[in-house]
């Protein structure tokens, strides 16, 4: 599914943000990527959704290759991609359900298939009495569901949170990491970036890979640490 292989990225300004990183994460992986702030989790996942580019090795997702995607093939690689992100990115004017429906309508769907598809993915977050509710209107936590819901509507082969509980409290931190855990339970693969090693307790089955200064210093797939 998603594949590392000796991977490099410099920038001419800062230098090395990774240094030889390899992993391979696996259909149905819940997985932690954790590390402290400049350990190379931003670039990770710019290089997950081909926003940059390695500059040594390759990256490999879903069949796509850094090394080969042309640039007009990106956008169908995101689309087979959800990604939640820390500050949750709704649309201000649109409720719940027209947030979700948006991530449908831009591939072409009709209403047919998108209003029945959008209710069960808002229930899949738990949010099925708001489906009308403008973000405004909702909490964090829950406008962070909302967020999951859209990025879960269009059937993803995996499940890319970027700090997804960075502007939550504890409580509602949990919680979210519970819809995380649930939706993995479904056959969903989950990449979750984090720095809140607190979250990481909360799941002990998932594998955790820990970054410090762009190398992998922990692979629990591997061990307790790199070699």
């Amino acid at each position: 599914m998603i594949l590392f292989k000796n991977v490099h990225k410099e920038y001419p300004r800062t230098g090395y943000a990774l240094q030889d990183v390899s992993f391979h994460l696996r259909k149905g992986e819940f997985t932690f990527v954790t590390g402290p702030s400049g350990a190379g989790k931003t670039t990770l996942v710019k290089l997950v959704t081909m926003e940059e580019r390695p500059t040594a090795g390759t990256v490999r997702i879903s069949g796509y290759a850094s090394d080969k995607i042309k640039t007009r093939e990106i956008p169908a690689l995101r689309r087979r991609l959800g990604i939640v992100f820390q500050d949750f990115r709704l649309l201000k004017n649109r409720t719940a359900r027209e947030n979700v429906a948006f991530a449908l309508e831009v591939t072409g769907a009709s209403a047919e298939q998108i209003n029945p598809k959008v209710l069960r993915t808002l229930a899949a977050v738990g949010l099925s009495d708001k489906a009308d509710h403008l973000p405004s209107e909702l909490s964090g936590g829950e406008q962070q569901r909302v967020a999951i819901a859209r990025a879960l509507v269009n059937d993803p082969f995996i499940l890319l949170a970027d700090e997804p509980t960075g502007n939550l409290d504890p409580k509602v931190a949990l919680d979210i990491l519970r819809v995380f855990k649930d939706i993995n339970l479904r056959g969903m693969a989950v990449l979750l970036v984090t720095h809140d090693r607190t979250l990481l307790g909360e799941h002990p089955r998932a594998r955790i890979i820990e970054l410090d200064q762009g190398r992998i210093v922990r692979d629990t797939a591997n061990g307790e640490a790199a070699g």
